[in-house]
């Protein structure tokens, strides 16, 4: 699996982008490797279960909370993972298979404030809010301490202030831009995959666009001498057409400029909106702050919702 892996990691090198994540079947791989670490691969090993593995209901997710809970229950072990690391790394998961095991462990004496802390910072609870309520109120101290952490915000408090300033580099496309340019119907096939399919945002030639290589792929390495001047890329569009893959296209869009800072496009404008954590002098604790940036006139007007 890790020689499969690493050519597959020098193929997409050569195309420029990341590898993909582990599937379930490579997961569930590398869970029999972490059982039994062949000596020299233990970082390799720890490097891939902590960070290429998706979060939240990929099947590979369920593979990696199922042996992570397993690890915490003590149903089995690792020589790279202790129980309280598994705990942490179930709290990394955002939502999904993590939450039953980290909510059952709320009663574990040795794991609790480790699971308490994880679901602290968790939203994605969906109907599990009704099982930490139920613990909560029948006297368990650490779900007592999820419930208020979650009521006192703390998920959203503990984030750093937004800047007093934010200077922005502006990638501006002329014309119309319909969802087709951001995400091409010829390249449909590798919508699931974002950064391959991203590769071919804007890959038709127009005024101000350098495609990479025209019909084929877009302006990679004009986006990226962008990001070279420091500052966060945002897409102007002069005007945002109709498409049907609105969400592939904004995937592309994202993967090349998308940061704490989310844009999206209207008619003459581009629009930056982010929810704001003033800081604890002002008297209004909590804003929605949208920056609207004009086709050509900066710097832009504020609202504060």
């Amino acid at each position: 699996m890790l020689e499969a892996y690493r050519k597959h990691v020098e193929e997409r090198a050569a195309q420029g982008i990341v590898p993909k994540p582990l599937d379930a079947e490579q997961t569930a791989s590398l869970i029999e490797l972490l059982k039994n670490p062949p000596a020299g691969e233990e970082d390799t090993l720890v490097d891939l279960l902590e960070n290429r593995i998706p979060p939240g209901v990929d099947e590979a997710a369920y593979v990696k909370a199922g042996f992570l809970a397993a690890v915490a229950k003590g149903e089995a072990s690792s020589p790279l993972v202790s129980k309280e690391r598994a705990v942490e790394l179930l709290g990394t998961m955002q939502g999904g298979y993590n939450i039953e095991p980290l909510v059952t462990l709320l009663d574990d004496a040795a794991l609790a404030s480790i699971a308490a802390k994880a679901l602290s910072h968790t939203l994605l609870m969906f109907d599990a809010f009704y099982d930490v309520e139920e613990k909560a109120k029948a006297g368990n101290a650490f779900a007592k301490q999820v419930m208020q952490s979650w009521a006192d915000a703390e998920w959203f408090l503990s984030k750093p202030n937004v800047p007093e300033k934010v200077t922005l580099t502006v990638f501006k496309v002329t014309g119309e831009t319909n969802t087709d340019d951001l995400s091409p119907a010829p390249d449909a096939w590798s919508r699931p995959d974002i950064p391959l399919h991203a590769l071919a945002m804007l890959k038709n030639e127009r005024d101000g666009i350098n495609p990479d290589q025209a019909g084929v792929v877009g302006p990679i390495k004009q986006i990226e001498a962008l990001k070279e001047q420091g500052h966060q890329l945002v897409y102007v569009g002069d005007v945002v057409g109709t498409g049907s893959s609105r969400k592939s296209a904004t995937n592309s869009v994202l993967w090349f400029m998308g940061d704490d800072i989310h844009t999206c496009q209207t008619s003459a404008q581009a629009v930056s909106v982010w929810a704001a954590r003033l800081p604890q002098s002002s008297s209004t604790p909590w804003k929605m702050q949208a920056h609207c940036l004009s086709s050509w006139m900066f710097p832009s007007s504020t609202w504060a919702m």
